[in-house]
């Protein structure tokens, strides 16, 4: 593979998102203590994002790009801003706190109005912290942790720093309006990151074609309109490893070298600084601890620039993790002390194996019948038969396997009523992770993977043997990455099998079977003879058409119109209206207590607590609960709200009045477990308040 050549065009570009990668991560490197102490206001802020965005584009202004013709660059643009603008003009309306996508809005809300991450909460407005330090009422509700002692408690959000960032910037510029179209926005960005990753090791208009085929596929739609994490991760994971690819290529020449090292210290920053928009990041940047070893051993002058870059973003990261999402890191520490034992892990063997290798290098007469030189030979083709081996293993474990969690963990009982509604067996600790071959089936169809694993395994050898003869191609550490990375996620999603919702995890898989795919497009277009050369290319475009659009077109069309539960911000409107600037509202049902507090306490800047579920589960101690909430509220001045979202039942059981405040229907995301999502569900909301009385 080579570098794509033509103009100048797609410098510009290369220079816009890496630029815009930077600026994400210096800007949350910059939000992390501001907003741990409270001072995340937009007096702050924006003044600060601005600075950022010029010292971005002023690290990144004479960095060399990808060479894209003026042609390609704009069918590329012209692909992502088409993309961007549709996934925008259909976004989801995720705002109550269903999904991550919610959660992450609430919490860029949270952020942007109090300018604090961990948001304390004033219990004398209910008369003081008896009923928390009893246990009959919390402050935490999902994706919002309650922390700190009873007397002084205070909300913290559950996921990472960078969504409350770069979309509380949208809730400045224009609330919901704004926030919910960024997803689309960096989006479309990473299609043109990715556009040129894969111009840069083939030619500039497969790497358009590689951008518009990923733009097809439902998985990254779906996230586009949506306030995930996802597509910020990607933002700078897929410009870490485009600057990394720079890097490499720009190695070998004494002239390149301030470029060279520059690049690799961007492409440390951006690969590392993905950990504050995905906790898994770490996954990625210990897959590239190897190449760390084989470059030093190659004396590339890009390794100390990448380490360096890598390891201060890294720690920034976690560091920022550690103080504000402390509560989500101890709920996932099954997935990430592995995960941290393995990037120690990494770092330890690919020490050792540089050590021995340069004890050896030194050995006088160790060229001369040296056993490495015939090992090394070999490892290229045992890397192709392993990576096919490793297919293969994957593709059939649904025969021969069964993927379990505990039964009694949350996501298992909720499996277990899905299979109840779906007609499945009830088996709730069922991941269905041996399916997850399956999952990319769904989207590129299985001629596609099969030509991915098979220019996988060729790539791999390939590379190898450059390795072998003392040179490291560009796009290797890439390919090993991006690999590793998919194998990782496949043998291990670690999310609820919840279709569409967990497609999400597919996110580094999808794109990098249709960058093999055109790479293998590319390889079989090149073995036409001259004159025949551009007519071979062609008929492989279309093919590419046939074997990857087609499937991914057949698996979007259903989902082709505006996005899920729509109507969500005039519900919550319509709340909000209702409420006085005096009023404390307890949610006293499942969803009230789940779906709401936050909300309602965010977005109505309402004070709002919760009824545990003991308490809701029996209503002579709930009554109880309610009675002495009323009277410590109308102490301080309030008025107690209660509010229900399941039904009127649990306001009429306390021998309230329920007032109709919402009922309206939606399309929402269709519940899936093994097969592809092909419609949406119908949803609703339906929420009922009352006044407690007070004695």
């Amino acid at each position: 593979m080579t570098a794509a050549g033509g103009g100048r065009a797609g410098e510009v570009l290369t220079r816009v998102g890496l630029g815009a990668g930077l600026w994400l991560v210096l800007v949350c490197a910059a939000g992390w203590p501001l907003a741990a102490l409270g001072w995340w206001a937009p007096w702050v802020a924006w003044p600060l994002g601005v600075l950022l965005a010029v010292a971005a584009g002023f690290a990144v202004r004479s960095v060399p790009g990808v060479r894209v013709p003026v042609a390609a660059a704009g069918t590329l643009v012209a692909l992502a801003l088409g993309f961007a603008v549709y996934a925008g003009a259909t976004h989801s309306e995720h705002v109550l706190v269903r999904r991550d996508a919610a959660s992450n809005l609430q919490a860029a809300v949270s952020l942007a109005t109090t300018h604090d991450r961990v948001v304390p909460v004033d219990v004398s407005v209910i008369g003081g912290p008896g009923p928390l330090e009893r246990g009959d009422v919390s402050v935490g509700s999902g994706a919002f942790y309650q922390v700190g002692p009873p007397a002084s408690p205070s909300v913290q959000p559950q996921f990472l720093l960078a969504p409350a960032v770069v979309y509380g910037y949208g809730w400045w510029a224009g609330e919901s309006a704004v926030a919910q179209v960024l997803p689309a926005v960096a989006m479309g960005l990473v299609l043109v990151l990715l556009g040129l990753l894969v111009a840069s090791a083939t030619g500039p208009w497969w790497g358009v074609a590689a951008a518009g085929l990923t733009g097809l596929l439902f998985p990254v739609l779906n996230v586009a309109r949506g306030t995930y994490s996802e597509q910020l991760a990607l933002v700078t994971l897929v410009g870490g490893l485009l600057a990394l690819v720079l890097a490499l290529a720009r190695d070998g020449s004494s002239d390149d070298a301030p470029s060279t090292r520059r690049l690799a210290l961007l492409s440390g920053v951006l690969l590392g600084g993905t950990g504050f928009a995905r906790v898994d990041a770490l996954r990625e940047v210990l897959l590239l601890v190897p190449f760390l070893a084989v470059g030093a051993a190659l004396a590339g002058r890009w390794v100390r620039p990448l380490l360096a870059g890598v390891a201060a973003s890294t720690l920034v990261a976690s560091a920022a993790a550690v103080t504000l999402s402390y509560r989500y890191l101890g709920d996932i520490a099954a997935s990430l002390v592995p995960l941290v034992a393995m990037a120690v892990a990494a770092a330890v063997v690919s020490s050792g194996g540089l050590w021995l290798w340069r004890r050896t290098e030194r050995r006088p007469g160790h060229r001369e019948g040296d056993p490495r030189t015939g090992a090394l030979a070999r490892v290229p083709d045992l890397a192709a038969g392993l990576v096919v081996v490793v297919g293969l293993v994957l593709v059939s474990r649904p025969l021969w396997m069964t993927v379990r969690q505990d039964p009694n963990d949350p996501g298992a009982r909720y499996v277990a009523g899905m299979q109840q509604r779906q007609g499945l067996p009830v088996d709730g600790g069922r991941t269905y992770a041996e399916h997850t071959v399956d999952w990319l089936s769904w989207y590129v169809g299985w001629p596609a993977l099969a030509v991915a694993l098979l220019a996988l395994a060729l790539a791999l050898r390939s590379g190898l043997r450059r390795v072998g003869e003392g040179r490291l191609e560009p796009w290797l550490p890439v390919l090993v990455v991006a690999a590793g990375s998919t194998v990782l996620t496949l043998v291990r999603p670690g999310i609820t099998p919840d279709h569409p919702w967990a497609d999400r995890r597919l996110l580094v898989a999808l794109p990098f079977v249709v960058a093999l795919v055109v790479v293998a497009g590319w390889w079989v277009g090149r073995r036409f003879p001259g004159s025949g050369r551009a007519w071979g290319s062609g008929l492989v475009a279309g093919l590419l058409v046939v074997g990857v659009a087609v499937p991914a077109v057949v698996a979007t069309w259903p989902f082709r119109g505006v996005g899920v539960e729509r109507g969500s911000l005039a519900a919550v409107s319509d709340v909000c209206a209702r409420l006085g600037p005096d009023d404390v509202v307890l949610g006293i049902d499942s969803r009230a207590s789940s779906e709401w507090p936050q909300v309602v306490r965010g977005m109505c800047g309402v004070p709002t607590f919760l009824a545990t579920t003991p308490v809701r589960r029996d209503p002579a101690r709930l009554r109880s609960v309610v009675d002495e909430l009323a009277a410590g509220t109308a102490s301080s001045g309030h008025r107690l709200v209660l509010l229900a979202a399941d039904g009127p039942e649990a306001l009429e059981v306390l021998g309230l009045e329920p007032t109709p405040v919402v009922d309206i229907r939606f399309a929402e995301e269709e519940h899936a477990l093994d097969r592809r999502p092909d419609r949406t569900d119908r949803g609703g909301i339906r929420v009922f308040i009352a006044s407690a009385p007070t004695s």
